[in-house]
């Protein structure tokens, strides 16, 4: 088992789609919201990732191709 912090950026066509929902179930990964700041036209979400390597990179190409920038995160972003 790993640990992967990510960012999420949404488009507004997605932002009502329940995408770290169904990573979750589709990849087996643990998500963990740390941040987010979500409105009606734009949304973002950082996330820490927890599951096999394998399952993760799935997990991240899959929510790519739905349009979902996906950024990596260095570092704590809650505790600094």
């Amino acid at each position: 088992m790993v640990k992967r912090q990510v960012m999420f950026t949404f488009p507004e066509k997605l932002i009502k789609e329940p995408i770290i929902y169904n990573l979750g179930r589709q990849f087996s990964i643990v998500t963990n919201i740390r941040r987010a700041d979500v409105s009606e036209d734009k949304g973002w979400v950082v996330l820490e990732l927890e599951g096999a390597e394998a399952d993760i990179e799935r997990g991240i190409a899959w929510v790519t191709s739905r349009g979902v920038r996906v950024d990596p995160i260095i570092g704590d972003i809650v505790e600094g």
